[in-house]
């Protein structure tokens, strides 16, 4: 039995969005509070030497690459490396660039038996503990040191020193994810939770299809059109997750009051649908997508 009509829109026909109602959300508190435990003070970090490692470029629309340099060089972040650590992509670049960076930042050696301590930080769940592991399978050939997970929150006190080279000798510290004290907007927290960076069911899984569903339409990435065999892309959430959800065969149970008493019914699972389209997006099966592309 169908439980209700396909009801898609036609890409042609649709009446797009221009913007999205960000709705006076208030993103302070979508982040946990363990991010506050591993707070590092700016100005510590400038005095230092540090390198910064996008991970995941597997996911990434990198196209314009040479443009979020040149974007970056311009917030004084000179020293970039693309990474993939689940297959250990251009890892193998990091300690000679960390090394070189050592050798530009000190005039002199402190002893001939040096060892270095490198302290690993940023956003919440972007593969920090990856990156340790990788590190440890290229110049060590041991296993994991730190766990992974999928969502933010894992890492919730900084570890011990792990090894993760031998020559030169050099140990790193996993720490929680951090963020600015402050997220610019509503939107910029939205981009933050698309990446996983915070808990999905403190934004709102609805909420955070409809903003995935917004952005992929507005750069014309259509994958999801062909992942989910839908007749035509979208730009109705309800309709699309309708329509994931029976393919899906995602129903529950409902019961309706009516004149007669309580009547079961079968409705789609709109939440379910969401996960899944969530979980596409972050694995890659939707296609590479950039969601700061209007920054460059």
């Amino acid at each position: 039995m169908k439980l209700f009509p396909r009801v898609l829109c036609d890409a042609a026909r649709a009446a797009w969005r221009e913007g999205f109602a960000l709705g006076g959300r208030d993103v302070a508190r979508w982040f946990p509070g363990h991010m506050a435990k591993g707070e590092v003070r700016r100005e510590t970090l400038g005095l230092k030497p540090h390198l910064l490692v996008l991970n995941k470029m597997d996911l990434a629309d990198l196209k314009e690459q040479q443009k979020i340099i040149h974007h970056l060089e311009g917030e004084g972040l000179k020293n970039v490396i693309f990474t993939n650590c689940v297959k250990d992509e251009n890892v193998k670049q990091i300690i000679p660039t960390v090394m070189e960076l050592i050798g530009s930042s000190y005039r002199y050696h402190r002893g001939e038996n040096l060892e270095y301590c490198i302290m690993v930080i940023g956003v919440p769940n972007v593969g920090k503990s990856s990156l340790i592991n990788s590190l440890r399978r290229q110049h060590l050939r041991k296993g994991k040191a730190t766990r992974v997970g999928g969502e933010p929150g894992v890492t919730r006190a900084v570890m011990s020193r792990i090894q993760v080279c031998e020559q030169p000798l050099m140990f790193l510290l996993d720490t929680p994810g951090v963020l600015a004290p402050q997220i610019q907007s509503v939107e910029t927290g939205l981009k933050l939770a698309l990446c996983g960076s915070v808990l999905d069911h403190l934004v709102g899984e609805e909420t955070l299809a409809d903003y995935l569903l917004y952005t992929l339409n507005r750069h014309q990435l259509l994958g999801y059109v062909q992942h989910y065999s839908l007749g035509g892309a979208c730009d109705d959430i309800a309709s699309v997750l309708k329509w994931v959800a029976v393919r899906l065969r995602k129903t529950q149970r409902v019961k309706v009051l009516t004149g007669t008493g309580d009547v079961t019914v079968i409705q789609p699972d709109y939440s379910a649908a969401a996960r899944d389209f969530l979980r596409a997006f972050r694995s890659g099966v939707l296609g590479r997508v950039m969601l700061d592309r209007d920054v460059l």
